[in-house]
Parts: C-alpha cells; sequence; structure tokens
C-alpha cells in the first residue's frame, strides 16, 4: 500500500489554474464517492481551498496515475494542458508535505492558521463520505497534532498571520485610515469574509 498526494498550489500555477481543479463544497461527498470507484484507491482525503487542490490518496500495490485521470475527468479539464502544475509526493515525502501543509509552512502567508481549519474539514468530509479509513485517519490526526505542537513551541502563531490579515494590513499602510474609505471587496469565499471583518 502506498500513500501519494497529487496537488497543485499557489507556487505551482496562477489562480485561473488553480480554479479550473478546484471543488466546490457542495460537490465534494459526490467527489469522494467518485473517486472511491477507482479500484487503486482504498482511502482518500480532497482538500480543496483558494491556495490548493490536493488529492491525499492510500492506495493499493498496483497503483498507476489513475487518480490524476479522474481528477482530470472529473473537472471536465484536458490532462496534458494542466501537467506542468501538478505535484505528486509519495511515502515519507507526502507525509512531511502534509505536516508542512497543517503548520502553515506551505502556505502563502507563512504560519497562517486557516490551514488546519480547512484540513480538518477535509478530513471530517472525507470520514463522512467513508473515504477515510484508519491509515489516512491517523496521519491527518498525527498531522492535527504536529501543527498545535509546532504552533505552541515556536513563534510562529505569536503575531497574526492570514491573507486576510495582510491584505487588511497593506490597504492599512496606502490609505493610512480605513474607517475614512470606502472599498470594494471581490469575492465569496472565507477570506474576503475575514477582511470584511
Amino acid at each position: 500500500m502506498h500513500l501519494v498526494t497529487y496537488g497543485i498550489n499557489h507556487t505551482t500555477a496562477p489562480v485561473n489554474v488553480r480554479e479550473k481543479l478546484s471543488f466546490d463544497a457542495d460537490k465534494l461527498p459526490l467527489a469522494l464517492a467518485s473517486l472511491m470507484l477507482n479500484e487503486s484507491v482504498i482511502e482518500a482525503v480532497i482538500v480543496s481551498t483558494c491556495n490548493r487542490t490536493e488529492i491525499y490518496c492510500h492506495l493499493d500495490e498496483d497503483y498507476d496515475n489513475s487518480v490524476l485521470l479522474w481528477l482530470h475527468n472529473f473537472q471536465q479539464q484536458d490532462a496534458n494542458a494542466l501537467k506542468s502544475y501538478l505535484y505528486c509526493y509519495e511515502g515519507a515525502d507526502a507525509v512531511r508535505h502534509l505536516f508542512r501543509v497543517a503548520c502553515g509552512l506551505d502556505s502563502l502567508v507563512l504560519g497562517e492558521p486557516q490551514i488546519l481549519g480547512q484540513l480538518k474539514t477535509a478530513y471530517t468530509q472525507a470520514l463522512n463520505a467513508k473515504a477515510l479509513g484508519k491509515s489516512l485517519g491517523r496521519l491527518f490526526q498525527h498531522a492535527f497534532g504536529v501543527a498545535k505542537q509546532v504552533r505552541t513551541d515556536t513563534a510562529i502563531g505569536n503575531s497574526p498571520v492570514s491573507v486576510a490579515f495582510a491584505a487588511v494590513s497593506l490597504a492599512k499602510q496606502i490609505f493610512s485610515n480605513l474607517a475614512e474609505s470606502t472599498a470594494l471587496l471581490i469575492g465569496a469565499g472565507e477570506t474576503i469574509e475575514l477582511v470584511a471583518r
């Protein structure tokens, strides 16, 4: 059995490319059910945020590129057009990658805590879809513990860090007093909600 992570994120692709492979929250249960029909997939978790889409899979010994083919088919995208934007981690590299993501070390804003909540949501969605088993379940639980330990033992969480915080800080530098300014916020996700607060 093999642990494999396939993904695309803010470092490998611009937003217009990432959007092509992102999963809406309401379609995630269907996506997980569809992915689990793949004979080589034993367990799966799909993480889909504004900055990344990643599929963490526990695959059988005879796995091939069928998960990537599934991703392109499910999202109705040309595999060749997106090939250069995707990455793949296997075994210990996949574990290290998950830990980095959970700790916010692979985020657009270093150390941002939002990703941990997003990973927990993805974990719960996979659990509800019966796509999560013991191996990935334990791995994700361990990643949550590692992230908590890193936040406790380091200064990474001492100051507010998020894309929303960075955007508001930049706006304050440019416009000085935001209370006297009018701004148009464009977006519909969690980040724009945080900016609006």
